[in-house]
């Protein structure tokens, strides 16, 4: 009987030194693995939030770029030239200056400040206002052949009873009058090459009918 109990106390031993053994194994792993996710977690998290550095999504267009290298395009050129200084200025308001600077060819109508002077009084100061854009892009475009028409070709156009097609989506008659070239009923004054088409001086303004 006492051989029988010794047994049971030997073996009750045992297996409570190896249940003793198994919990502190448990528990250094318990500790290993929090250690481990802790650290992890305390790393600098990178900030997707307010402070982070964004670039800039406004669009400048081509008419932006700084080029002094390349020959002055249509728009340098009425920049350049006092007698362009409402046509820049409508250009500028309507935000068709991309229009008149990209590669081309382009043949550009330019009316003269006289031509602008023209117009009823205040139709200028009110074509302007950020209200009235469409509009004034609307005429501003129908000065603006997307092709290359030099005099020597409109001669030929006007010879041929062709219209010179428009960006706003009009038509232009040309006519060719005792040599004197004609597009919507006015005279070319002058013609200007410069890198991405021509420059044809006119006095009016070509106002699209609706």
């Amino acid at each position: 009987m006492l051989h029988n109990f010794v047994t049971y106390v030997q073996y009750y031993k045992t297996n409570l030194i190896f249940l003793i053994m198994k919990t502190r194994i448990l528990l250094i792993a318990t500790l290993f693995i929090f250690s481990f996710v802790s650290c992890k977690n305390d790393k600098p998290a990178t900030d997707t939030g307010s402070e982070k550095v964004t670039e800039s999504t406004e669009h400048k267009g081509q008419a932006s770029v700084t080029d002094t290298e390349s020959d002055a395009n249509a728009l340098q050129v009425a920049k350049s030239l006092d007698d362009f200084s409402t046509l820049v200025a409508a250009i500028e308001a309507a935000g068709v200056e991309d229009a008149v600077v990209n590669a081309g060819p382009l043949t550009i109508l330019a009316p003269l400040n006289s031509a602008f002077a023209k117009l009823p009084e205040g139709t200028v100061e009110n074509l302007v206002q950020p209200e009235n854009k469409a509009t004034l892009a609307f005429i501003l475009t129908n000065h603006v052949a997307p092709a290359n028409y030099p005099i020597k070709q409109l001669k030929k156009e006007a010879k041929k009873g062709r219209k010179l097609y428009m960006a706003s989506g009009k038509y232009l008659v040309i006519e060719n009058k005792d040599g004197e070239i004609f597009v919507g009923g006015t005279k070319i004054l002058k013609t200007v090459q410069v890198s991405n088409g021509w420059i044809h001086v006119i006095d009016d303004v070509l106002v699209p009918a609706e």
